[in-house]
């Protein structure tokens, strides 16, 4: 029996002996003790392979028929259907889970459009010269595919497919290729638009906005330490990332580059600047230099506009405060006093009198008349006063504020970026830039696109991930790769991932139900609050649990069965749900990357080369893991990481 095995029963040993060792006798048992003895089997279960939503729906249904008959036997059986139906009824009216489907929709449209060899392999061109640039291309090719499908299997499969008989004939270590792969391909559930977000965020009540807002830097983050990981390393080793040779590090060039490179200059601006002049622009095709100098001209158009919207942006007049006088229920100015109080006062506002008591409607006519009387002239006259007043404040502000001084050291910056930039700009990067135009713009404005009005208030989830499927729609057929078996696959598998995720939460939300109805989230509370932890002493035996969880289980089901325990308890330590919910979205990339549930590692099992053993994935994922644990630790050592954009966002 292969070691893997040995281990998976070895827990589920484990967690059958905890439940029976630490719940009481039978005749001792109450019904919150039978809520626990339900997590434990529940757990059980899914280890030995029963499916999670129906496993979670089965043991919900059973033991809330328990729970009822305790009380009323009568009544069980149909109390427990009432409350399968009402908990169903319960996900389906959750606008949250819409987003879900078209997220999903929109990452199979993207997977089979072709797009990730040419991002690869541009990625893998553009940094040729970094240490371990097929390992560096690879995470970030995965992180980039992965944000936009959302679909680790896919991704991984992919990867593996590409990248790993790549790496393998570089001479790049199998267990380096192997843990390139898997924890890139990974990033996909923490870095937003993610699915793994939405769930949580439907789970613990936590809005998706700020999650997407907060989970944009660790993600970030993670992927920076992926990359500095593999970069030092291949610094120390060479031997298990070699550089990339001479040879394979050649662009071709077209036939025009090469003519203007070998008689004008190999840089690109004086080039194709220099061709367009006189007689030696005779060989050359003026199209084609006219087209070459548009593209290699656009990081300055791109750095112009978005600095030009950032100087109107900053720089935006102030708004007009507005003048208001106290008018009268008549419509006419109170007083003649008041009156000449308001045309020269700033805000326009006077205090009442104390004793202007009012005269009832209908009485003292008399009164009125003469008071009317007394004040037309005077607010006719100080008439004038007020409109002038208003009519000049706008004028006044409507001047443009200075620019600040970080406005004018961002765009120096940027000046010698793009100075920099064009300096090095030779026709063999310009054929590379080109390259990265065609598969990895495209897909990071869609993503950057969809994110943003999420992020903004632009949009809600729902409506940025059907403009998004959209997007993927546009963005297959641009590439020809949009016909009718490409939708009806993608609609078919979107169909049925969508179908498993709202059965999940069906079952879910059954067994959390039961589980309070028996009173184990009772117990646990009772259990934790007794221990007198810190919220320090909390927040580390939350993460390690989760941690551990993420050995045996995968993180659709740590989420909808263990948050639902967690989320109660944070109050009590004054933990901001949303905090939680990043540090577990790091935690949970274990999930994927631990075994013996690492599906990561069976995916790239099953599409690796018959002499990469399942030991060699595992060892090549572990020092990526220990990655995560320091992105965990650095999350929860500076929270801005996570709440600096929520904060400044949604203040």
């Amino acid at each position: 029996m292969k070691k893997e095995v040995w281990f998976g029963l070895t827990i589920m040993a484990l967690v059958v002996l905890s439940a029976f060792v630490l719940l009481p006798a039978p005749s001792e048992m109450s019904n919150g003790h039978l809520g626990l003895l339900m997590l434990a089997l529940v757990v059980v279960a899914i280890m030995l392979g029963f499916p999670t939503a129906f496993t979670l729906m089965g043991m919900g249904m059973i033991f809330a028929w328990i729970a009822y008959r305790s009380q009323n036997p009568d009544l069980a059986i149909q109390q427990t259907l009432d409350l399968m139906v009402q908990r169903a009824y319960s996900v389906m009216s959750n606008d949250v889970l819409i987003s879900i489907p078209l997220f999903v929709f929109m990452g199979y449209l993207i997977e089979r459009a072709n797009l990730i060899e040419k991002l690869f392999k541009s990625m893998h061109l553009a940094m040729a010269r970094v240490p371990g640039s097929l390992a560096v291309a690879t995470i970030v090719t995965c992180a980039i595919f992965a944000t936009a499908t959302g679909i680790v299997g896919a991704v991984v499969t992919l990867m593996g497919l590409l990248a790993l008989p790549a790496m393998l004939r570089a001479g790049y270590s199998v267990q380096l290729s192997a843990g390139a792969i898997t924890a890139g391909g990974c990033l996909g559930i923490l870095i937003p638009p993610s699915v793994m977000l939405i769930v949580y965020g439907a789970t613990a009540g936590v809005s998706v906005v700020k999650l997407y807002a907060g989970a944009f830097f660790p993600g970030i983050m993670l992927a920076t330490l992926y990359v500095i990981y593999v970069v030092v390393l291949a610094k120390i080793k060479p031997h298990l990332a070699p550089p990339m040779s001479a040879e394979d590090r050649i662009v071709p060039l077209p036939a025009f580059a090469q003519v203007v490179s070998k008689d004008i200059s190999n840089n690109v601006l004086p080039g194709l600047i220099g061709a367009l002049k006189g007689k030696r622009n005779a060989a050359v095709p003026m199209r084609d230099l006219l087209n070459h100098l548009a593209i290699a001209l656009l990081p300055v158009l791109a750095v112009a506009a978005i600095m030009g919207t950032i100087y109107l942006k900053v720089t935006a007049p102030l708004p007009p405060e507005v003048v208001e006088g106290v008018v009268a229920m008549g419509g006419e100015l109170a007083d003649s006093a008041d009156t000449e109080e308001e045309a020269g006062s700033v805000s326009g506002l006077a205090e009442p009198e104390a004793d202007g008591l009012q005269t009832p409607p209908g009485s003292g006519e008399t009164a009125k008349a003469a008071s009317d009387a007394v004040t037309a002239e005077p607010a006719k006259e100080q008439a004038p006063a007020v409109a002038s007043a208003v009519a000049e404040a706008p004028v006044a502000d409507a001047e443009r504020q200075p620019a600040p001084t970080s406005f004018w050291v961002g765009l120096a910056s940027c000046a010698v970026a793009l100075a920099l930039f064009y300096a090095y700009f030779s026709f063999a990067r310009l054929e590379i830039f080109k390259m990265l135009l065609g598969s990895f713009f495209p897909l990071a404005l869609m993503i950057l696109a969809v994110l943003g009005t999420i992020v903004f208030g632009l949009a809600t989830p729902t409506e940025a991930a059907a403009m998004g499927s959209l997007g993927g729609l546009l963005l297959a057929a641009a590439y020809r790769r949009l016909n009718y078996v490409v939708l009806r696959e993608s609609v078919y598998l979107t169909a049925k991932t969508s179908a498993m995720v709202c059965w999940l939460f069906v079952g879910s939300s059954i067994f959390s139900a039961a589980f309070a109805l028996l009173g184990g989230q009772e117990i646990i509370n009772t259990w934790v609050l007794g221990m007198d932890l810190t919220p320090v002493q909390f927040m580390i035996l939350a993460q390690v649990v989760i941690f551990l969880l993420g050995w045996p289980l995968e993180w659709t089901e740590i989420i909808v069965i263990f948050m639902p325990i967690f989320i109660p308890l944070l109050p009590h330590f004054g933990i901001d749900p949303l905090f939680f919910g990043l540090l577990v979205a790091l935690n949970l990339q274990t999930a994927f990357l631990s075994p013996p549930v690492a599906m990561a590692a069976f995916y790239l099992k099953g599409v690796s080369p018959p002499h990469v053993t399942l030991n060699q994935i595992f060892a090549g994922m572990l020092p990526f893991m220990a990655i995560q644990v320091l992105a965990i630790v650095l999350l929860y050592m500076f929270p801005a990481i996570g709440l600096w954009l929520p904060s400044v966002l949604y203040k």
